[in-house]
């Protein structure tokens, strides 16, 4: 039952990541061709933007498929470290990508001279990005949360942020509009400043996405407290009388639990053993998903 249970995991993951990769591909397709006819910084910024999302789809999708796989005699802990590398290379790549949108932008300020051509095309692409972007961001986090996927929470967080940049260039590409109708000169550069706000977004969203992945990679104990609760419960425990070097890591949405307990010294070894099953259950319902390791120590060892 649990390999069955872990291959329908995998199923699902794969299928998930497979589709984001089938809508970034569409997206970053349309956001280029009216981009490139409507010559605005904002839009080609978004299909950038998107284009990586592919990028980091395509990313995602290998990751989840290898990060699955059980351990084996290289990789004791399993190769779910993967989800957590396939993060920082997202992290990074939307990086250097904001950084690009960010010259680009402030050359246009500085040297203006770029005609937009406004087509109702570069709108209704907007919208339609909006749609499909809140659709698979939903679906993607609710796969991340459900099982418990770094990889998979990247890819929601992608195409969340572009739900907000997608927002920030149909307000630039509205004010481009208006300094148009209007006579408004200075809001002609509101295309080049939408693609600043939406290269800014993407550095403060993938800072934290690539901080996150290194805190999974050094092993960064968790900071919810679960430490102390789990000390707490454990030394509760009848037999038990100190519960200490307790050590937590995660891997692929799994958690490694390490603890040393201290029992009375004439507790026998089949005692002992019932107790640390009852710790591992135990730890596990505070902690789900997690492998536990108990080692017992008698008194005044430790």
């Amino acid at each position: 039952m649990p390999h069955s249970h872990s291959s329908a995991a995998s199923q699902e993951k794969s299928l998930v990541a497979a589709t984001s990769v089938l809508a970034a591909l569409g997206l970053t397709t349309l956001k280029f061709i009216v981009g490139l006819l409507t010559n605005s910084l904002g839009i080609l910024a978004e299909a950038a933007h998107s284009a990586l999302d592919l990028m980091a789809a395509l990313i995602t999708y290998f990751t989840v498929r290898v990060s699955d796989k059980p351990a084996d005699k290289k990789h004791p802990f399993g190769h779910g470290k993967l989800e957590n590398i396939s993060a920082l290379i997202q992290s990074l790549i939307l990086i250097l990508t904001a950084g690009w949108i960010i010259y680009e932008a402030f050359d246009r300020l500085i040297h203006p001279g770029t005609h937009l051509e406004l087509s109702i095309w570069a709108f209704i692409v907007m919208g339609i990005s909006i749609v499909v972007d809140y659709s698979r961001s939903r679906m993607l986090k609710k796969a991340a949360e459900k099982h418990k996927s770094q990889a998979l929470e990247a890819d929601a967080l992608h195409f969340s942020i572009d739900i907000w940049s997608s927002m920030v260039v149909l307000l630039g590409l509205g004010l481009v509009w208006a300094s148009s109708a209007f006579n408004i000169i200075w809001l002609e550069k509101a295309d080049a400043i939408a693609a600043i706000i939406v290269a800014l977004i993407i550095l403060f969203v993938s800072g934290e996405l690539g901080l996150k992945a290194v805190h999974e990679l050094i092993d960064t104990a968790p900071q919810n407290g679960i430490q102390g609760q789990i000390i707490t419960a454990v030394s509760q425990l009848q037999g038990i009388t100190n519960a200490h070097a307790l050590r937590i890591r995660s891997s692929g949405g799994r958690w490694f639990v390490d603890m040393h307990v201290t029992v009375p010294g004439q507790m026998t070894v089949q005692e002992s053993h019932a107790l640390t099953e009852e710790i591992e259950h135990l730890v596990e319902e505070l902690l789900p998903h997690s492998d536990v390791t108990v080692h017992v120590e008698p008194d005044g060892i430790h």
